[in-house]
């Protein structure tokens, strides 16, 4: 069992926003896996993917952003999901845009998405990706841009980012190392 869980808001007008690349990777998962967020539960829209026999959640919390812990300590409990088991996917401001990290464990910084989470299930030793959203050039507060919309000319740039995100997920989610999937996916 492996449950992968992409932060973002649900409303169409956040869609295309610096804080919805965690619902963005959570559907680049959904594709590669060729499944479809069919079920609506524990607070979140769900697809279910099974990889060797192994059963993966991918999901989306419906709370918005600053209460997606809700949802997360939900599904944990539904389907019993351990530590080791659990990957979130979000956008950081502290990391240069397009750039993505995965680490082992860690606080939740900046983010306001990963705090909820972090409170609400009690432990910081998870799986997460961050995909990076710092730009220099941007003097915007920082609640005003990461609820701006990406700018066309970047897409590309975000659309590998989430890409890769979700290519890693899985990558952990069928067992691999930790540190090869670091190594490969990191930068």
């Amino acid at each position: 069992m492996f449950l992968i869980v992409g932060l973002g808001n649900p409303e169409k007008k956040y869609e295309k926003t610096f804080h919805n690349l965690g619902f963005l990777a959570a559907g680049d998962c959904a594709d590669l896996l060729g499944v479809k967020f069919k079920k609506k539960e524990c607070e979140a829209s769900v697809a279910e993917a099974f990889v060797g026999g192994e059963k993966i959640v991918i999901a989306r919390p419906v709370t918005y952003m600053n209460a997606s812990g809700r949802a997360v300590k939900q599904l944990i409990a539904k389907y019993k999901v351990a530590k080791e088991e659990l990957v979130v996917l979000y956008d950081d401001y502290d990391l240069p845009k397009g750039q993505v990290r995965i680490r082992p464990s860690g606080s939740a910084g900046t983010h306001n998405g990963m705090r909820s989470v972090i409170a609400e299930i009690g432990f910081t030793d998870f799986a997460r990706i961050r995909m990076g959203i710092f730009d220099k050039d941007v003097k915007a507060p920082l609640i005003d841009y990461v609820l701006s919309e990406i700018d066309p000319k970047d897409y590309d740039l975000f659309a590998s980012a989430t890409t890769r995100a979700a290519e890693a997920a899985i990558s952990l989610a069928k067992g691999e190392k930790f540190d090869l999937v670091m190594t490969k996916y990191n930068g």
